[in-house]
């Protein structure tokens, strides 16, 4: 299976460590900036020449192992009917404030709605290298629950949380989950060599609301994807979580688990490596210092898991929850080159 994430040659004798940031296709970027003059953010993602342009963008320019589909997680909102709009953020027409509010969504979604998704995977499956892997991605259950209710991830998610007791989330979930299999089957479909399910909000729950909610969504999400697809990976990236958190997931579907950089990445390897394939966790903000100083958090970031004696044939090295604002475009560039030159198994 890890090859679908590193494809690339052997180097004397040695496979470089793959690598790929999420939001690399992103504000930072100067290739995104000169699309967002001409093209709204909608337009972007749901025009498929244009979602494909903007997913090679950092491809072409920093050399990525894997290019990830330019969309966004919150489409299944405006399929349920919630009236997504983007000035310049997300925005919906209501939210999910009391269980009446459940009665406006859309019950009846039309499964072609993400057909934007669809063709945009297929030329980007003709576009890229075959060397490069493709990512698809979705918003998992609770993350898109709580930006119904709330309206962002953001802030203390109170009416998020109650609404796990109040007959809220059951509901929701019961009309979002087949929409989303759906939306992963189409990507796996139309070029997709691999799905991400991204879980921006999970880490404000506690361990036992995490396990009681959250697990059971994602088991049933993973597990009807995979009776279609048994062979397409999926990752699982969820934010502010904890390694308590992650056990508690025990998910044979999930292929692989993203950690960021709270996580100490020997220890996540040694406790999750023989289950998942392991993606994290450069801190984004490293990238923000001079290149002199990021050069030397990466090479004390490698040394730790070299004199760990880690096996890093099963890691992938990520950026934590993605590229931020206003990141030096050339910090971006020579990480990565730094990355394919010394991190090697």
């Amino acid at each position: 299976m890890h090859n679908i994430f590193d494809k690339r040659k052997k180097i004397n004798n040695q496979s470089q460590v793959p690598v790929w940031f999420m939001r690399q296709a992103g504000r930072y970027h100067d290739h995104y900036q000169n699309l967002k003059k001409t093209h709204s953010f909608m337009e972007l993602c749901k025009t498929p020449e244009l979602a494909c342009e903007t997913t090679m963008g950092p491809i072409r320019e920093f050399d990525f192992d894997a290019a990830i589909l330019f969309s966004d997680l919150l489409f299944p909102l405006e399929q349920l009917g919630m009236d997504l709009v983007y000035n310049p953020g997300p925005k919906l027409g209501f939210k999910l404030e009391t269980t009446d509010d459940l009665k406006r969504l859309n019950k009846n979604a039309d499964p072609s709605f993400f057909k934007f998704q669809a063709d945009a995977c297929k030329l980007l499956r003709k576009t890229l290298d075959p060397n490069i892997t493709l990512l698809g991605f979705v918003g998992a259950p609770f993350t898109l629950y709580a930006y119904a209710v709330e309206g962002s991830h953001a802030g203390s998610l109170v009416s998020s949380k109650t609404g796990l007791y109040d007959g809220r989330y059951e509901s929701f979930c019961e009309l979002l989950i087949p929409n989303v299999i759906e939306e992963m089957k189409l990507q796996a479909e139309n070029g997709a060599d691999a799905v991400c399910i991204f879980d921006t909000a999970v880490g404000e729950l506690t361990l036992s609301d995490f396990k009681r909610f959250a697990v059971p969504k994602i088991k049933l999400m993973t597990s009807e994807f995979k009776k279609s697809y048994p062979n397409t990976p999926i990752i699982y990236y969820s934010r502010n979580t904890h390694i308590n958190h992650l056990q508690l997931l025990e998910d044979d579907h999930i292929d692989v688990l993203g950690v960021d950089w709270r996580h100490n990445l020997s220890e996540a390897l040694q406790t999750f490596s023989k289950d998942y394939y392991i993606q994290g966790n450069f801190d984004p903000c490293w990238l923000h210092l001079s290149w002199e100083d990021c050069e030397q958090k990466l090479k004390e970031f490698h040394r730790d898991l070299v004199t760990a004696d880690i096996d890093m044939s099963r890691w992938i090295c990520g950026l934590g929850h993605g590229v931020l604002q206003h990141t030096p475009q050339d910090n971006v560039r020579k990480t990565v080159e730094y990355i394919h030159q010394h991190f090697r198994y």
